[in-house]
């Protein structure tokens, strides 16, 4: 937590670090030198040195954002999202941490305005990251709450858990519904609990990246 420009900053993202798995059967990302500190030392002058890093990930990893082209050839890419859409967008938290099984039906939905606001949905799952529970009955929304939300006019939607569909299902009619509607996704968030309710504006931005779908965030809260 920071503070800039008098407001509080909530960091809502997982830190990416090499070998860590986010999707059980996606490989980890391989961060490494291109240029270490110690071969730069031969490039620049006496005392002078630098670090080039290389990466190499899947785009679904660490806390990320889905764009309408991660599910549809002809949807928006991570290029062509809106920035209305991705930053500074007024927040509100859906609490699903005390539910009763692993479905968010639209119930948790319908007495919240959700009209032009980020809906983000606090599961709690996110205390078991890095552990093969995460892995394993995690909770998800219903095709019924995917389809309240872009009727009722949700501008993006994200939440701490492995998956906002239940991936038995192959069809996965959340991201359907939702990026089909132009509807950005965020999954593996964390420390929504640190959120209020409402009063906050989220920010998720990718790197603005032509024919790719998905990519790492820096979601945070200003409070």
């Amino acid at each position: 937590m920071s503070m800039l420009h008098n407001k509080t900053l909530i960091d809502l993202s997982h830190t990416v670090e090499h070998g860590m798995i986010t999707y059980k059967g996606l490989p980890a990302p391989l961060v490494c030198d291109y240029l270490s500190r110690e071969a730069s030392r031969k490039v620049y002058a006496e005392g002078t040195e630098f670090h080039i890093g290389r990466i190499d990930m899947v785009a679904n990893t660490g806390t990320y954002i889905d764009s309408p082209f991660h599910r549809y050839a002809d949807g928006a890419d991570l290029s062509e999202l809106d920035l209305n859409s991705i930053a500074d967008v007024e927040g509100i938290v859906i609490r699903a941490t005390e539910r009763t099984g692993r479905a968010i039906g639209v119930e948790q939905f319908q007495q919240r305005d959700v009209a032009g606001k980020a809906v983000l949905v606090h599961t709690g799952w996110d205390v078991h990251w890095r552990t093969d529970q995460y892995f394993e009955e995690h909770p998800f929304l219903t095709a019924e709450a995917a389809h309240y939300l872009v009727d009722a006019g949700a501008v993006i939607v994200g939440i701490d858990s492995l998956n906002i569909d239940y991936t038995g299902d192959g069809t996965r009619p959340v991201h359907s519904i939702l990026l089909g509607a132009g509807i950005p996704i965020v999954e593996h968030l964390c420390n929504l609990g640190a959120l209020p309710d409402e009063g906050f504006r989220f920010f998720s931005v990718p790197v603005k990246v032509k024919n790719f779908g998905t990519f790492p965030v820096r979601a945070f809260a200003a409070l």
